[in-house]
């Protein structure tokens, strides 16, 4: 059964870092593209970065460009989000699960949403 947990999250200051982490599980890691996403209060869930399956592609949103990093270890099979410069914007439930990578990120095909991990930025 293809499952993706999410880990990594918790309480950070303005202008720190996470890195958050994307375990797959029943799957050959490689052989989908993930996507992170993150849904804040009372706002829609948002496709923040994805990593391609064919060539390792990344993508990101422009609220994200330049501070985050996705990058995938298929030995570890493990997804991983570096996130820098943290702003109290980036405050949200992250989730990954297998994507579609391109200007918009699309979740699915496969899988389905997890848990989550939360990321809270503030002072």
């Amino acid at each position: 059964q293809l499952q993706l947990v999410e880990s990594g999250g918790g309480l950070v200051q303005p202008g720190g870092s996470l890195r958050l982490s994307c375990a797959a599980s029943g799957f050959t890691l490689n052989a989908y593209s993930i996507g992170w996403f993150r849904q804040a209060p009372g706002k829609e869930r948002e496709g923040v970065s994805c990593i391609s399956r064919s060539d390792g592609t990344t993508y990101y949103a422009d609220s994200v460009k330049g501070r985050f990093t996705i990058s995938r270890d298929n030995a570890k099979k493990t997804v991983y989000l570096q996130m820098n410069s943290l702003k109290p914007g980036d405050t949200a439930v992250y989730y990954c699960i297998t994507a579609l990578c391109g200007r918009t990120i699309i979740p699915g095909p496969f899988g389905s949403w997890g848990q989550g991990t939360q990321v809270t930025v503030s002072s």
